[in-house]
């Protein structure tokens, strides 16, 4: 059952507690908008997106290869099991799975065939905030860069403006070099993009909750509402996938993927209220179900932790 929508709202739009952590994370953040370097790596993904809204060949590594080294990469670290690898699609699809770790997406991958070939949506500077990253990227592609604003920029913002002068000069800097979300030009960009990937026969993966959860087996709420509506649009089949146990990573920690039966809705080009709605919710419910109910962490020694859950930062 569906939360009250004030609940909803009162979720979404609550600030977290500052903590010095979050203020560093912060700044960190407003260094990689302010690095040309960053930037260039954006505009270069936004060039990517054009050559395939236009239905021309944009730059990705192939699908096996892409395959193989996350899987070699995978495996190295840890076990990973598969729950009801029948529902993985075979066609044009979109994946939508709970959020734990930064390293989600690699990890679904990893273990999903390499046709259809899965597009990610996900922050911009997150994705090229070190030079790492964005040389392997920039030779993989396969990501969709969104500009945004972390939800502790918005609480220094708004602690800034309930009185906290000395995160003025920090907040006043985020609002100057800090895009509050991606333009609408660039979101029908995206969307284009998009629609153009189903049509080519690949697929979406996202993360709706938009944010990483804090607790194995729970689901933030509310869900997002864009991939829902990339799916209703190209009327393609969405399927609910859980992870487990990537909350706290360490090496050689057992990992499940959890597939879920496919949820079909009909296609509607211009999807109403109701419809979006309605699939949310049924979509919600889904990845509730697929979720475990009383995780438990295993006993055991968790060697490489530190390094392995800060390893995407």
């Amino acid at each position: 059952m569906s939360p009250p929508v004030e609940n909803q709202q009162t979720q979404q739009t609550q600030p977290p507690p500052l903590t010095p952590a979050m203020i560093q994370r912060v700044k960190e953040g407003l260094s990689a908008a302010r690095d040309r370097r960053v930037r260039y790596a954006v505009e270069n993904a936004r060039n990517n997106l054009e050559a395939i809204a236009k239905g021309d060949c944009d730059q990705r590594v192939s699908p096996r290869v892409r395959r193989f080294i996350l899987r070699s990469f995978i495996h190295l670290l840890f076990p990973v099991g598969i729950e009801n690898p029948e529902h993985i699609p075979t066609q044009p699809a979109l994946l939508a799975a709970n959020h734990l770790n930064h390293i989600d997406p690699l990890l679904i991958l990893a273990e999903v065939p390499g046709r259809p070939y899965y597009y990610t949506p996900a922050d911009a500077r997150t994705l090229y905030n070190n030079w790492w990253k964005r040389r392997i990227l920039g030779w993989a592609g396969g990501v969709i860069p969104l500009e945004r604003r972390w939800k502790e920029e918005k609480a220094v913002i708004e602690a800034a403006q309930s009185g906290r002068e000395d995160l003025a000069d920090l907040a006043t800097a985020i609002e100057e070099d800090v895009p509050s979300n991606s333009g609408l030009g660039t979101m029908r960009q995206v969307e284009r993009a998009v629609q153009a990937i189903f049509a080519r026969g690949d697929g979406i993966l996202i993360f709706p909750e938009g944010r990483l959860g804090e607790v194995e087996g729970e689901l933030q709420l509310p869900l997002a509402r864009g991939g829902m509506m990339y799916a209703l649009r190209a009327g393609v089949p969405i399927v609910p996938v859980a992870l487990i146990g990537t909350h706290d990573l360490y090496f050689r920690k057992p990992l499940t993927l959890r597939f879920g039966e496919p949820l079909h809705f009909p296609q509607s080009h211009r999807p109403k209220p109701g419809e979006v709605q309605k699939a949310m919710e049924t979509l919600q419910e889904a990845l509730i179900k697929l979720l475990p109910n009383n995780y438990q962490e295993p006993n055991q020694p968790k060697p490489l932790r530190h390094w392995l859950n800060c390893l995407l930062l």
